[in-house]
């Protein structure tokens, strides 16, 4: 679909709206940009990753955390960040714990990842020159 321009959003569920706006805001620097409510009651909260890019935390989610990695559905969230190394100060300063360390995936970009408190896993993924990624976008455009 040659309109879209970017992803607008992610939709997580929580159970502890609490605990999650301490990890997306506190921990991870998000700003919370605003409350909706539906009958009442708090149905989400918009947090800012860019001016366009939001995570929406809804509260009130069931279960006892995310599925296993191989469940049918969304796997991951994955954050693109400048430099990981200043990345991964930055959040373990603030009491981020990592569930991977740092290392070079086969696709030649560095990532690491963490779970927020529900256990959904989020990766922080600096995009390397010589990505696959980067190689294809220079293919697809005629650069490579």
């Amino acid at each position: 679909m040659k309109s879209v321009k970017s992803i607008g959003h992610v939709a997580v569920s929580v159970k502890n709206i609490d605990s999650s706006l301490d990890f997306y805001v506190n921990k991870l620097g998000f700003d919370e940009m605003f409350r909706l409510e539906r009958d009442g009651r708090l149905w989400i909260v918009y947090l800012r990753i860019t001016d366009t890019q939001f995570i929406e935390l809804f509260p009130e989610g069931v279960g006892d955390g995310a599925p296993p990695f191989a469940n049918v559905g969304y796997n991951h969230l994955c954050l693109e960040v400048e430099n990981i190394d200043e990345a991964i100060a930055d959040i373990t300063s603030r009491g981020v714990v990592l569930t991977a360390e740092k290392k070079l995936g086969v696709d030649n970009n560095y990532q690491a990842w963490i779970a927020d408190p529900e256990g959904n896993r989020i990766e922080l993924m600096q995009l390397g020159a010589d990505a696959m990624q980067t190689a294809a976008v220079r293919r697809i455009n005629g650069r490579a």
